[in-house]
C-alpha cells in the first residue's frame, strides 16, 4: 500500500496528499495504543451486535465483522499482526486489516459511532480492568500486613514522631497502621471504578448521532454499569483516567513512606528487620553491604507515578470542550502509571512477607530515650489527680533526672522519683516498663496487644468481603 492511498483512507479525500514525516511522527499513536487491542475489538463487536440488533446493518454483514475481529485478536496474541505508523493508531489498524478480511462489510462497521467516542470506550474499558489488577494486588498486600501483625501483635517497638522515639508500641500495631493506609487506597479504587462504570460508545464524535441506536445495549454488553448522558462530556472526560493517576499517585506515596521504613530498618544503627538476598543486592566493592534496592526502586518509582498525573493534569486544563488531538498524550501517562503501580506492588508484598523482624532489637529501642514518659505522666493525673500540665512538669524533671543520672525513666529509684513529687509510690513501675506501656494503650485503635488482635479479626472479615 502507497503512502498516498493509506493517508486517503486515513484521513478521506479533504487531504490530496500524505502528512509529512514529521507530522506522521507526532501525530501517530500506534507505539503505545496497541495496548488497547482486546478492548477495541471487543467494542467493536458490540457496536456491531448492536447496528445489526436495531436493524442498522443486516446479521450476515454482523457475522463477516465479528469473525474478522476475532481473527485480528487472534493474530495479535500470536505476534502476526503487522502495526503500521501510517495508519496512525490502534482503531485504523485494526479496521484496514478487517477490510483485507472481509472486504467491503468492514466499511459498515465505523456506522453510528467516531473514533472520539472509540477511543473513550477502549481507554476506560482499559482503566476499569486495570483497577480490577489493583484492587486484587492491594488485598493480596493488606493480607501480607495482617500476617505479620498476627504474628508481632504483642512485639515492642519504639513509635516515632520527629523520627524521635516517643512512645511504645507494637510491631503488630504499625503493620496494621499501613493495612489502614492500602485499606483507603483500595476503598478508592472501588470508588473510581463505580464512577467510570460508564459507557460512551454512541456519543459518536461529539453529537451523538442520527442512527436509532441502542446505547444500552452495547453498554451491557461491554460490562458497563449504563451509558454515559451527555455526548459532549462523554468523549472529552478523561477524568477517570486522572482518577486512576490521582489513586495511583497516592498508594505510591503509601509505598514509599513504606519503602524509606523498610530501608532505615534493616540498617546496622536500627537492625530491626533483615530482607533476604530475594530483595537486596551487594557492593561491587564492598563486600559487607547488602543494600534494600527493591525498597529503594519502590520510593524511587513513585516521583514517576505522581510525575504523570501531574502530566495529564497540565494537558487536561487548557481542554475546551470536547475532543482535541492533545488528549492523546492520556495513554502513555496512564499505561506506564499502572505497570509502575503494579510492580510496586508486588514487591512491597513481597517484602513484607520476606522480611525478618529483629523483636530483641525492637524492644531494646523502644525503651530508649525515655518513651514511657507518657506513661509516668499519665499514672500522676490518674492515681494522685494532678491536672495533666502539672504532670507534664513532674515528669519533665524526672527525664531530667535520668538523663543527668544517664540511666533509663525506669532504672530511677522511688526515692529519686519521691524527691519530684513525694507523693509517687511504687506502683508508679509498673507503667514504666515498655511492654507494660503497650498492654496499658487500650482504648479503640490504640497499641495494647488485645486491640491490636481486635482490628485484626475486623480487616480480616472485611478483605473478605471487599
Amino acid at each position: 500500500m502507497s503512502d498516498k492511498k493509506a493517508s486517503n483512507q486515513m484521513w478521506g479525500g479533504r487531504f490530496a496528499s500524505g502528512p509529512a514525516a514529521i507530522m506522521e511522527a507526532i501525530n501517530a499513536s500506534i507505539g503505545f495504543d496497541r495496548k488497547l487491542y482486546a478492548q477495541d475489538i471487543s467494542g467493536s463487536i458490540a457496536h456491531s451486535e448492536m447496528l445489526a440488533e436495531t436493524g442498522i446493518i443486516s446479521a450476515a454483514d454482523q457475522e463477516k465483522i465479528a469473525h474478522g475481529l476475532n481473527t485480528i485478536l487472534k493474530e495479535i496474541e500470536a505476534g502476526t499482526f503487522e502495526f503500521s505508523t501510517r495508519l496512525e493508531d490502534i482503531h485504523m489498524n485494526v479496521e484496514a486489516r478487517l477490510a483485507d478480511l472481509i472486504g467491503p462489510a468492514a466499511g459498515r462497521l465505523h456506522t453510528a459511532r467516531s473514533r472520539n467516542d472509540q477511543v473513550a470506550v477502549d481507554l476506560r474499558l482499559w482503566v476499569k480492568q486495570e483497577c480490577q489488577r489493583v484492587a486484587g494486588a492491594l488485598k493480596d498486600l493488606i493480607a501480607a500486613f495482617l500476617e505479620r501483625a498476627e504474628e508481632h501483635a504483642a512485639t515492642v517497638m519504639p513509635g516515632f514522631t520527629h523520627m524521635q522515639a516517643a512512645q511504645p508500641v507494637t510491631f503488630g500495631h504499625h503493620c496494621m497502621a499501613y493495612v489502614e493506609m492500602f485499606g483507603r487506597d483500595l476503598s478508592r479504587v472501588r470508588d473510581a471504578i463505580e464512577r467510570m462504570d460508564e459507557s460512551p460508545l454512541g456519543a459518536a464524535a461529539l453529537a451523538g448521532t442520527s442512527f436509532s441506536i441502542d446505547r444500552h445495549m452495547t453498554a451491557k454488553a461491554l460490562g458497563f454499569r449504563e451509558p454515559t448522558r451527555n455526548s459532549l462530556d462523554s468523549v472529552s472526560d478523561r477524568d477517570f483516567a486522572l482518577e486512576f493517576l490521582s489513586l495511583a499517585a497516592i498508594c505510591a506515596t503509601h509505598l514509599s513512606r513504606l519503602a524509606e521504613e523498610i530501608i532505615i530498618w534493616s540498617t546496622p544503627q536500627f537492625g530491626f528487620i533483615r530482607l533476604s538476598d530475594s530483595f537486596s543486592t551487594g557492593s561491587s566493592i564492598m563486600p559487607q553491604k547488602k543494600n534494600p534496592d527493591a525498597a529503594e526502586l519502590v520510593r524511587g518509582k513513585t516521583g514517576r507515578v505522581s510525575g504523570h498525573l501531574v502530566g495529564l493534569l497540565t494537558v487536561m486544563k487548557g481542554m475546551p470542550l470536547t475532543y482535541g488531538k492533545d488528549m492523546q498524550e492520556d495513554k502513555e501517562a496512564v499505561f506506564d502509571a499502572a505497570e509502575t503501580l503494579d510492580l510496586m506492588l508486588a514487591a512491597t508484598a513481597g517484602m513484607v512477607r520476606d522480611m525478618t523482624v529483629n523483636a530483641a532489637a525492637m524492644k531494646k529501642a523502644a525503651g530508649a530515650g525515655h518513651a514511657t514518659a507518657t506513661d509516668l505522666a499519665d499514672w500522676l493525673v490518674r492515681n494522685l489527680g494532678l491536672p495533666f500540665r502539672e504532670a507534664h512538669h513532674v515528669t519533665g524533671r524526672a527525664v531530667a533526672l535520668a538523663e543527668e543520672k544517664k540511666v533509663a525513666l525506669e532504672k530511677l529509684s522511688l526515692e529519686d522519683l519521691r524527691s519530684i513529687h513525694p507523693g509517687i509510690t511504687d506502683d508508679i513501675f509498673s507503667v514504666l516498663a515498655v511492654q507494660n506501656s503497650v498492654k496499658s494503650r487500650v482504648s479503640f485503635g490504640g497499641t495494647a496487644p488485645s486491640e491490636v488482635r481486635k482490628q485484626i479479626r475486623y480487616w480480616k472479615k472485611r478483605l473478605a468481603k471487599a
